[in-house]
């Protein structure tokens, strides 16, 4: 009995893994691969992305916690987040496909960037439906830290093979479905990139369909408030834990993902060929498997802070290997290896992010008296996109003022030196703040943390013998 038991849990968390696949397809191809899309395809100047993303985030900044609330509210028959995840997919699915795919737009008509414009903030709104309710299940399944431990690095384990087909297969896929697996150049076209990208967008809502299947939702809280900025303003005023992790997962987040942004124009312009990049990633998803294994293994002797710290330590070590390894040395294999430790520590990095912001959730009812699942973890997409715009700033500001030029040949060796960089010296930097940040501030562990988990589990069990 208890093993059909725990197999029908097993599966449930697998289930619910699964859904992390699609989704981090679309937001892989997004995140990694679109700036390289808009500068040397659709041959748009840096400065045009440098001006939307910011006004994209400032629609985020309303959008997301509007989004929250609407989730926190929902109770349909498939549940509270289910609906919710299927709805999103299959809308981001659609616009992900137009985002990637030119109507017949002449080049440098203002009507291709008022399309791309329209189709990148659409891409933002339609990725919140579904990502919010799916990473805002974690706290529902259990109120047992190891168990959500568990559940988190499932979701995480799945969300790296979403992002490790993005990273591996792009490269290739680009080539292949655009100008062919016999040209010797190795091109990206415009056919490549829509695709891919009407590929990624159809895995993503068959792996949807597959998660509001199998999953079910318990111990779900509904909050029937209506959204105003005025209780937003209350749970970030009441959650200062929330702020303190939004500024610390921010900043090492926005280093991790400038790597994943340059990367093709680092593998495709310094080391003269996009498809390396494919290998580089194989061995950053070898690294990023390991890395689900850090906690499981270090929890039985370090607190949970300690093994976040290390994460960080770790990343940074992978880098300033990388940085020998690549621009200086240009040794192909030394570099790759250099990037699984790298990658060990920030898919254990991403899987702490995941459980601290569960406790986060729990850390509001404990100041509060009111569980807000959706509207913390909206928190979550939000702070990913104020990362890639910080990424984005970092990355067309540097594209801009080193001479970049994406129907060039050849480019210059000042945008050489700046994508490399961006690539391998920036990101470190900001992960070692995020660590300062991190290590002064955040403070939901030990004695506090115990509290907080004995008073929600009291008050779950008393709202069950009341109802």
């Amino acid at each position: 009995m208890s093993n059909k038991k725990d197999s029908g849990k097993w599966g449930r968390y697998i289930g619910y893994g699964v859904g992390a696949v699609g989704l981090d397809l679309s937001y892989g191809l997004f995140y990694s691969y679109l700036a390289k899309y808009l500068t040397d395809v659709l041959l748009m100047p840096a400065a045009f992305l440098l001006i939307l993303t910011p006004i994209a985030r400032i629609w985020d900044g309303i959008n997301d916690p509007i989004m929250g609330t609407i989730v926190d509210s929902t109770k349909m028959k498939m549940g509270k987040y289910r609906p919710w995840i299927m709805i999103g997919a299959c809308a981001n699915a659609v616009v992900l496909a137009l985002l990637f795919t030119n109507p017949g737009i002449p080049l440098n008509s203002v009507w291709l960037y008022v399309y791309v414009a329209v189709m990148y903030i659409a891409w933002g709104m339609t990725n919140t439906m579904a990502d919010i309710p799916y990473w805002s299940m974690v706290p529902s399944f259990t109120n047992d830290p190891k168990e959500r431990n568990l559940i988190s690095t499932v979701a995480r384990t799945f969300s790296g093979i979403g992002q490790g087909i993005v990273t591996i297969f792009t490269p290739f896929a680009l080539v292949l479905l655009g100008t062919g697996a016999s040209d010797a150049e190795k091109k990206i076209s415009a056919q490549g990139f829509s695709r891919w990208a009407m590929l990624c967008a159809a895995l993503l809502v068959v792996f949807a369909v597959v998660c509001a299947s199998v999953t079910k939702e318990r111990h779900v809280v509904y909050n029937n408030d209506k959204f105003s900025f005025k209780k937003l303003f209350s749970v970030l005023k009441n959650n200062d834990q929330l702020i303190v992790f939004m500024v610390f997962a921010m900043i090492s987040n926005a280093g991790w993902y400038l790597t994943s942004g340059v990367g093709a124009y680092y593998f495709e312009n310094v080391e003269g060929d996009i498809t390396k990049q494919s290998m580089f990633a194989t061995f950053g998803a070898v690294g990023s498997f390991l890395g689900l294994f850090v906690i499981p293994i270090m929890q039985k002797k370090f607190t949970r802070r300690t093994i976040y710290q290390s994460c960080l330590i770790m990343v940074i070590v992978g880098y300033a290997l990388m940085i020998v390894c690549g621009p200086v040395l240009h040794q192909m294999l030394l570099l790759n290896i250099a990037y699984i430790i790298a990658s060990v520590g920030i898919a254990s990095m991403f899987v702490n992010q995941t459980v601290m912001l569960a406790d986060i959730v729990d850390y509001g009812e404990y100041k509060t008296g009111k569980r807000q699942e959706s509207t913390t973890f909206s928190m979550k997409g939000f702070l990913q996109k104020m990362a890639y715009t910080v990424q984005t700033i970092i990355l067309f500001t540097g594209l801009g003022l080193s001479g970049y030029d994406g129907a060039a040949e050849v480019q210059t060796d000042l945008s050489k030196t700046t994508i490399s960089v961006m690539t391998f010296v920036i990101p470190p930097i900001l992960v070692f703040i995020s660590f300062l940040v991190f290590s002064k501030k955040y403070k939901l562990y030990g004695e506090l943390s115990e509290k907080v988990h004995a008073f929600v589990a009291a008050r779950e069990e008393k709202m069950g013998e009341d109802a």
